[in-house]
């Protein structure tokens, strides 16, 4: 039985060789009769190389799967080849044009593509379902294989960055690592902090007096160049609300310093202002200048060696390591050593009231170049976060969605002098020169240029001024 089963299968394997033998097409039979023949009428088909030459499937059209009727003479390598789509295989027969006519100009079905693992992509990275992906100031979140993202108005604007650098506006701005993830509602709370001027500071007489003419002014003044040591350099305020404290605190300490002729020069603590000026506990939430002024008269600063600027604002700005008493000749004392171990003068320093100076820019000038630096109250729109170099002046984006950004804060800082140079279209502009307190790393070593005479950002709205109170004994 077994015998019989072997040679019935013997017999079925040697019918389908034969079979298969037979339906063999010339690719795969040995093609030397076709290359004898191609041979023999090499000479006498010169001329339709040259007509057909690389017009094979062109001519004969394109044969879908295997088919052996669709081939003609590839002169040039004495061969046969084929326009259908089985000669790409390993050892590939197509003729020279397949590739370019079969494939590239004939409308092929689109490939099916493969099902998205669960997940969603971004770029060329895949995230897990729940993950969560920070752009700028926005969380994006994998959910359902789709992104949810917020919608916050972001602090940095790369569009309007780009805008103003690809301007002629008389400034360049820069993307700044300490701003990026912020909203711009966080940018406005955390990077400036002054209250808008209460309306007893806006009632203010603004005081004048006979200064120089406004010839005698010169072109460019800046304070440090006058009184060399006695002024004062930007602070970072950081994410603390309190540039009204920062601003204060500066001013005071240069007019205390150009008053005495350089026997006092220590800077003073803004850091004390924030904890120990208690009234509405403020602190790094805003605060208001006129509070600063009437805590800077009555109760007094250290210097910010002696009351330097916690790092943690946030959780200690509520406590005052400070405080100081009178000794009734009109002299105020510290009732406790400085908060930093290592600087041991706790000397108080004090201010007179404050007073306004007019908002005339000579009049201004006259003031600084007189007495020493003023603080000025500016709005701050969202452009000024981006200053680097260059004399400001606020530019308005192009953006369909600068309405979002149309917003504005006050802020409080420190002009120290002035100049005049070429800005915007190549014309020559004045400005201010100003310090800020987001440090050095921003703007112009921590200063900026404003245009001046013009307002601009109401820079010269609210000018405030003190003299240092300093008693016999104090004068040099």
């Amino acid at each position: 039985m077994w015998t019989r089963y072997k040679i019935l299968i013997f017999s079925y394997l040697t019918t389908e060789l034969c079979a298969e033998t037979h339906s063999l097409s010339p690719r795969e039979v040995d093609p030397g009769p076709y290359f004898t023949r191609n041979q023999t009428t090499f000479e006498g088909t010169r001329h339709k190389r040259a007509i057909f030459q690389g017009q094979y499937c062109r001519r004969f059209g394109c044969c879908e799967d295997r088919d052996d009727a669709c081939v003609t003479h590839f002169y040039e390598a004495n061969a046969l080849c084929y326009c259908d789509s089985f000669c790409e295989r390993e050892n590939p027969d197509c003729c020279p044009d397949y590739k370019s006519f079969c494939q590239e100009e004939k409308e092929w079905p689109p490939l099916k593509q493969p099902l998205d693992p669960e997940g969603c992509s971004r770029g060329s990275q895949h995230y897990e379902e729940g993950s969560v992906v920070k752009e700028n100031c926005n969380s994006c979140t994998c959910s359902g294989q789709q992104w949810n993202c917020s919608q916050h108005v972001c602090l940095v604007h790369p569009e309007l960055i780009e805008h103003i650098n690809k301007g002629d506006y008389g400034w360049t701005a820069q993307n700044y690592s300490q701003f990026w993830g912020m909203t711009l509602e966080e940018g406005f709370k955390f990077r400036l902090g002054t209250l808008p001027p209460s309306p007893m500071l806006l009632s203010m007489n603004e005081m004048t007096a006979s200064f120089p003419a406004r010839a005698d002014l010169p072109e460019v003044f800046i304070s440090s160049y006058k009184w060399p040591g006695w002024t004062h350099g930007p602070l970072d305020q950081k994410n603390c609300a309190a540039s009204w404290a920062f601003s204060t605190a500066s001013v005071a300490a240069d007019r205390i310093a150009i008053q005495s002729r350089g026997r006092y020069t220590a800077n003073l603590s803004p850091q004390n202002l924030i904890s120990c000026c208690a009234k509405n506990r403020h602190g790094c939430n805003s605060g208001s200048i006129d509070r600063a002024w009437w805590f800077l008269r009555k109760r007094g600063l250290v210097s910010h060696a002696c009351y330097p600027l916690f790092k943690d604002q946030n959780s200690t700005n509520n406590i005052c390591a400070m405080a100081s008493r009178s000794d009734g000749r009109g002299k105020r004392h510290a009732t406790k050593p400085c908060p930093n171990s290592f600087e041991k003068s706790n000397r108080i320093y004090q201010c007179s009231p404050p007073y306004r100076v007019s908002s005339n820019e000579t009049e201004i000038m006259r003031e600084i170049i007189k007495n020493g630096p003023v603080q000025a109250i500016m709005q701050v729109h969202e452009d000024f976060f981006y200053y680097k170099t260059g004399i400001y002046r606020h530019v308005i984006s192009t953006n369909e969605e600068s309405e979002k950004y149309r917003k504005l804060r006050t802020h409080a800082v420190k002009l120290t002098g002035w100049g005049t140079l070429r800005g915007a279209g190549g014309k020559k502009e004045k400005f201010w020169i100003a310090a800020n307190s987001w440090g050095k790393s921003w703007g112009e070593n921590g200063y900026f240029r404003i245009l001046r005479g013009v307002n601009e950002s109401d820079i010269e709205k609210l000018i405030i001024a003190a003299w240092g109170q300093l008693t016999s004994t104090d004068d040099p």
